[in-house]
């Protein structure tokens, strides 16, 4: 099976690239900012063309990060897809399954950063990483890198299982 490094490679290049679409070209402005949301932590959110203001909580927060998922793991799946067939690559569809839903329920998990709750803020805190995560100065995001580097592990994971039992053309 020598293959399978370089399927690994490939595809981790191709959920990469993805990711930073799904995140940033996908993502649309109010999933961004109400994915968050809690009923304890409420989202106003100015739709930028309407100026119609709207409060949300965690119904409102839970949906906006679903939403956000689904276009993000379905934008995984169209550009993996579509460049594993432009490189003769056979992924097996149950490893592609594994590896796509390792990637939405990560990212889900992530990306609910509900105030004093969020996955991603517990895990700082506890590891001594909490100020960084805090950190929004000097042209640095502590809690935009931490999660980058969250959804970059994850992805090589993920890459990893989806090689299982691929193939060449």
């Amino acid at each position: 099976m020598t293959h399978r490094p370089a399927v690994f490679a490939a595809l981790l290049g191709l959920t990469r690239a993805a990711s930073a679409i799904g995140d940033f070209w996908i993502q649309d402005d109010f999933c961004a900012r109400v994915k968050g949301a809690s009923d304890d932590h409420p989202v106003t959110y100015v739709d930028p063309v309407t100026e119609k203001k709207t409060t949300h909580g965690t119904a409102g927060g839970r949906s906006a990060c679903l939403h956000h998922c689904v276009t993000y793991t379905a934008t995984q799946a169209i550009v993996a897809g579509a460049g594993a067939r432009a490189l003769g690559i056979r992924v097996h569809p149950a490893a592609a399954a594994a590896a796509l839903a390792l990637s939405f329920g990560t990212h889900y998990a992530a990306d609910r950063r509900v105030p004093g709750k969020g996955l991603l803020e517990k895990i700082a805190t506890k590891t001594g990483k909490g100020g960084f995560y805090k950190l929004a100065d000097f042209g640095i995001n502590g809690a935009f890198h931490l999660d980058s580097a969250w959804h970059h592990g994850w992805e090589t994971v993920a890459a990893l299982l989806a090689t299982t039992k691929s193939t060449t053309r």
